[in-house]
C-alpha cells in the first residue's frame, strides 16, 4: 500500500517542492521535503525513505551528483526531474544510478505512474530492519521506519510533526537534541516556540504527567531528549 511508502522530495524551487507535496500526500504517500542536498542528507539520516525525487539543477550539489553519490551508498531509488530534455541529460542521470528520469513539465499522472512502478519493482529490503528497529519506553514502543507508535496493542494516532519529532529524537536516544536541530530535522517551519509546543502536544499522548515527563525530558539549555528502556 502506498500510504506506508515514505518519498523524499528535493528541489530548489519551494512553489514546486509544495506542490508536490501536496499532490502525493493527497495520493496517499508520506512525503518529506528538502531544498537542497545538504538538507536531503540530513533527512537521510532521520527517516527511512522508499523512493527520492529529486530535481537536477539545484545550486550547490545537484542532483546528478547527489543521486551518484547515494546510490554508491544506499540502494533506496531514485527518480530525477529536469527541465533538460536532450537524450544525453536523460542517458547522464541514468549512467549516474537514477532509476526514471521525467521532464519539466510534467503530468502529475504520469508521475505517480512511474513512481509505482518504481516502487513495484524495487525489492523491499528495508523489511526486517522496519520489524528490528523498535524502540521501547513504558508501555510505548516506536518503529521510526513504519512511523508507528503503538501502546499495547493499540495504535496511537500522531500528526505529522509530531511524528516527525518524535522520528528525531528516536534516533539517538538518551543523547540530547536542540531546538534548532529538532526544527531542522522534523521539518517544523516557524520559530523555535513552534518546536516546544508540538512536544507538548506528543507529551500528552505519551505520558502520564505531561508536566512531569518521564520520556520526553526537557535538558535546560539545550532542547530535549528521549529516555528509551
Amino acid at each position: 500500500m502506498d500510504g506506508d511508502r515514505h518519498l523524499l522530495v528535493v528541489d530548489d524551487d519551494l512553489r514546486l517542492r509544495e506542490l508536490l507535496r501536496r499532490y502525493l500526500t493527497g495520493e496517499g504517500f508520506r512525503v518529506t521535503t528538502a531544498s537542497d542536498a545538504a538538507e536531503a542528507r540530513a533527512k537521510l539520516q532521520s527517516f527511512a525513505f522508499d523512493l527520492l525525487i529529486v530535481d537536477v539543477m539545484m545550486p550547490g550539489e545537484d542532483g546528478l551528483a547527489l543521486t551518484a553519490s547515494l546510490r554508491a551508498a544506499r540502494g533506496i531509488p531514485i527518480l530525477l526531474l529536469t527541465a533538460m530534455a536532450e537524450p544525453r541529460n536523460r542517458i547522464e542521470g541514468l549512467e549516474r544510478g537514477a532509476d526514471d528520469y521525467v521532464v519539466k513539465p510534467f503530468e502529475p499522472r504520469e508521475l505517480i505512474l512511474r513512481i509505482r512502478n518504481i516502487l513495484q519493482r524495487t525489492p523491499r529490503e528495508r523489511e526486517d530492519r522496519r520489524e528490528q528497529a523498535v524502540l521501547r519506553f513504558g508501555e510505548f514502543a516506536f518503529n521510526p521506519a513504519r512511523g508507528e507508535l503503538t501502546r499495547g496493542d493499540e495504535p496511537v494516532r500522531l500528526t505529522t510533526a509530531e511524528l516527525a519529532l518524535l522520528t528525531a529524537l528516536a534516533r539517538t536516544p538518551g543523547t540530547p537534541i536542540t531546538r534548532d536541530a529538532l526544527s531542522l530535522e522534523a521539518d517544523i517551519a516557524g520559530t523555535l516556540r513552534r518546536v516546544d509546543v508540538q512536544m507538548t502536544r506528543l507529551r500528552r499522548k505519551v505520558e502520564n504527567d505531561p508536566k512531569f515527563p518521564r520520556y520526553l525530558q526537557t535538558v535546560r539549555g539545550t532542547g530535549y531528549v528521549l529516555k528509551a528502556d
